[in-house]
């Protein structure tokens, strides 16, 4: 007999069970963040080990070609970026000074126009700085994590892939014969899934920056490229990234522009960009067999994003559909997979009265 335990004790031990796992998520991030790229990267890259294999490549020689591929390409987009930037950081300067006579204008508009004396400003300005602080270090601390992870990730994904055979099994002999099956079909499933999302996300990634990098070069705007280039990145980060994407360039035409008739025209190119991404490219190149509604989205992103910083937004998304795929094989799960899923129900459930 299968012992029932009160609605509120099951509550409690649940909230309890994700306060510890936030807590050892948050905690073991340095060690967990580089594992969890490297899986991803592994499930991108087993399609070209297994077809390096097929021509009689040794297994270890197949895996170390497939990574080397991967760190090239990572390191070509690197490097291209860097010189942009190296580049840019070459007219600081100007643009500084730029800025400056851009911010004294504002200021006096401010003053003149909303009422807003210069000491008010400047509180204003002290705050924004205030809250500016952690933002920047977040952002060093993924800078110098993307340092360390460029060493780990190409180890820990070779050795993902050498030992695949392994990890497979022992996974299979979690569970009994009865439900081995499932586990395949779950296994499969998920990889699947991984893969989809990695190839689709990297397809609208170049599509978008080509996009972005066309409607700058048009409209003249300095560092075109670059900008579009970092505009597609972000745009990697669902929901978030695309209101980012565009403030750079706006920034940059602000100082290097007379008037704001350009800034107008970034914004309407970029609205049709994420028009066309949104409508388009998401649903036909990005969108797998796995479906998460955007309501959960946003959230799952925002918590990612409180966990592990940049890298846990851009996590969040693979982890929920490999959750969503194993909650759906689970019929005490099903619930929850319905919640994140796409498929609103056309009737509502209703409790029966009685009389």
């Amino acid at each position: 007999m299968i012992k029932k335990y009160p609605f509120y004790l099951k509550v409690s031990v649940i909230m309890l069970g994700m306060v510890l796992l936030s807590y050892i998520l948050l905690n073991l991030r340095d060690i967990l963040v580089p594992l969890a790229f490297a899986l991803l990267l592994a499930v991108l890259l087993n399609p070209l080990t297994i077809f390096l294999e097929k021509y009689r490549f040794p297994p270890v020689a197949a895996i170390a070609i497939s990574i080397l591929v991967a760190m090239l390409i990572i390191t070509g987009v690197t490097y291209f970026l860097f010189m942009e930037i190296k580049g840019f950081s070459s007219e600081w300067p100007v643009f500084k000074e730029k800025f400056g006579m851009l911010f004294q204008k504002l200021q006096h508009l401010a003053r003149t126009d909303f009422g807003i004396d210069t000491k008010k400003q400047n509180e204003y300005i002290k705050e924004a700085e205030t809250n500016l602080k952690p933002v920047l270090a977040t952002a060093m601390g993924t800078v110098l994590g993307g340092m360390e992870m460029t060493v780990l990730l190409p180890v820990y994904a070779f050795l993902f892939l050498f030992y695949k055979k392994l990890i497979v099994n022992f996974i299979f002999e979690l569970f009994s014969e009865s439900g081995e099956k499932e586990v395949g079909v779950v296994l499969t499933q998920t990889k699947g899934a991984i893969q989809n999302y990695m190839i689709g996300l990297l397809l609208e990634a170049l599509i978008v920056a080509t996009l972005n990098t066309v409607a700058l070069l048009i409209l003249d705007v300095q560092y075109a490229i670059l900008l579009g280039v970092i505009g597609a990145l972000l745009n990697i980060l669902p929901f978030i990234g695309g209101i980012l994407a565009v403030l750079f360039p706006v920034l940059v035409a602000m100082v290097t522009k007379d008037g704001f008739s350009t800034e107008i025209w970034i914004l309407i190119a970029y609205m049709t960009i994420q028009f066309i991404d949104n409508h388009f490219l998401v649903p036909y190149i990005v969108a797998s067999k796995v479906k998460i509604n955007a309501l959960i989205s946003i959230v799952i992103v925002l918590m990612g994003g409180a966990l592990w910083g940049i890298a846990g937004m851009f996590l969040s998304i693979p982890v929920l559909g490999v959750l969503k795929i194993i909650f759906d094989r689970i019929p005490e799960m099903k619930a929850w997979g319905m919640l994140i899923g796409t498929e609103v129900p056309t009737k509502r459930r209703r409790l029966s009265q009685k009389k």
